[in-house]
């Protein structure tokens, strides 16, 4: 819920700026419109992310399509994102979350909230980030304010590696076509440097798992490229019902296969993920080929239960 106080925005004495504040404040990244708040019956953050404002136009077309991730440091367990909202420089996002905080271990932590520009074909843009350490905040009261997006730290995430996938339906057969086509940069799992990768594809509902796929195994490879196509038998009126869990594992002769990472399509998925669920309901008939960052196994899981 939005706060009827008026938001504190911050102070900026444009008179005493001097000339490298001044070449800083060149390269506007936009403001960051959130709300924090600590339920202490429930141990719990809550931060509102509300809207942003003169974000950079990272598009040819002179736009962006922005959405925000946020997470605490220094654990980063538990990652949020936003609806992608497309063709906007001043999105509009109202969108809550909870992180469960026991109020002793609030204050050394650090929320992070970075603002990226969706590609579908490439690596999302960070556009800008905020952060915020815990212990600067007074939860005496709702916190509800303006910060200008600083220029985003590298280190934002431990890479696990991009997937490609292509998602078709067609709803007059009742057919969903998952195609795993490709994965780059995927996260070392052998003592050599390298990983024998495949991927396996889970349909389910109400959590339980209706079907398994799964491709081959690419040998000695970071970048493998598969091709492989998978087909389920889904009624239109389960679509809405139904999610789509992609894994991506190494291969281990002797020991158990680890995974690499995750992505989790369909119902109740966020950013991204939703994005291109969204988009292959609305061109039926069509496959729609997107990147996915790969997310921890434990992350995705915990979002399930949640669910």
């Amino acid at each position: 819920m939005k706060d009827e106080r008026t938001p504190r925005a911050l102070k900026h004495d444009t008179d005493t700026v001097d000339e490298e504040e001044d070449s800083k404040e060149e390269v506007r990244l936009g403001k960051l419109q959130f709300s924090l708040d600590y339920n202490f019956t429930d141990a719990a953050l809550m931060v509102g992310i509300l809207q942003a404002t003169d974000l950079p136009a990272m598009d040819m077309s002179g736009t962006s399509d922005p959405y925000v991730k946020l997470y605490l440091l220094p654990d980063k367990k538990k990652k949020f994102e936003t609806k992608v909202h497309r063709k906007s420089l001043n999105p509009t996002f109202n969108e809550n979350f909870t992180f469960k905080v026991p109020y002793a271990e609030l204050g050394g932590k650090t929320l992070v909230m970075i603002v990226y520009d969706f590609d579908r074909f490439s690596k999302h843009d960070a556009i800008g980030d905020v952060r915020i350490p815990m212990n600067k905040v007074d939860f005496s009261h709702v916190t509800e304010e303006w910060r200008d997006l600083q220029k985003p730290e590298k280190e934002e995430q431990e890479k696990l590696g991009d997937i490609c996938l292509s998602l078709r339906y067609v709803p007059t057969a009742g057919k969903l076509t998952v195609v795993v086509l490709e994965a780059k940069n995927l996260k070392k799992m052998d003592v050599g440097g390298l990983s024998d990768p495949y991927v396996k594809i889970h349909l389910l509902q109400n959590g339980k798992r209706l079907k398994k796929k799964k491709t081959t195994v690419k040998k000695h490879t970071l970048n493998p490229y598969y091709n492989e196509s998978f087909s389920f038998e889904v009624p239109l009126e389960q679509m809405q019902k139904v999610q789509v869990a992609v894994t991506v594992l190494d291969y281990d002769k002797i020991g158990k296969n680890d995974a690499i990472g995750k992505v989790f399509l369909g119902l109740n998925s966020t950013g991204t993920e939703q994005r291109h669920w969204a988009d292959m309901l609305a061109n039926p008939r069509r496959p729609i080929a997107q990147w996915h960052a790969l997310k921890p196994e434990d992350e995705v899981s915990a979002e399930l239960a949640k669910k």
